[in-house]
């Protein structure tokens, strides 16, 4: 389950867009657009959703959840680089 990058980290990495994980993301359409950036706290690939710290709403009985939203709304501005995210991005800038 991938999403874009922001136009500055295209510049930096060459790729347009990498699989998401415990990257930092900004939403860019729907309810929750906005400046504000957050950290992607689970990813449901079943359901092809993921969910942001900071996209919360209020239950009926009280509780706070978090809001699914789908990965193409959302433009990764950091990247939690790990090994596995390093072959990625060698590996797409070759190609």
């Amino acid at each position: 389950m991938s999403s874009s990058l922001s136009k500055e980290m295209r510049q930096k990495y060459n790729v347009r867009s990498m699989p998401i994980r415990k990257d930092e993301v900004q939403v860019v359409q729907g309810h929750y657009k906005g400046q504000q950036i957050g950290k992607v706290v689970q990813v449901y690939r079943k359901k092809y959703i993921i969910y942001i710290e900071w996209v919360n709403r209020e239950k009926a009985n009280g509780p706070m959840v978090h809001v699914g939203l789908h990965p193409s709304k959302v433009v990764i501005t950091r990247i939690k680089l790990d090994k596995d995210d390093k072959k990625i991005l060698e590996g797409k800038a070759k190609s």
